[in-house]
């Protein structure tokens, strides 16, 4: 295991992200999983949704 996430979270154990931040994150978390959801039952509008066959640009290679 890599010793910087070893000494992140014995950080995060000595001193929590506060309640609130805690609940922000599972809030954003929730609203995501629930429009997976949604998506995959098809209960989104089509204006919700990208066209067929449009994709984004492929990265360009670095250098």
């Amino acid at each position: 295991m890599n010793p910087r996430l070893l000494l992140r979270a014995a950080k995060w154990a000595r001193h929590p992200p506060p309640g609130r931040r805690v609940a922000v994150g599972l809030a954003v978390i929730a609203l995501c999983l629930g429009l997976v959801l949604l998506e995959r039952s098809g209960l989104l509008p089509d204006w919700f949704a990208l066209p067929e066959g449009r994709s984004l640009p492929a990265p360009k290679p670095a250098g």
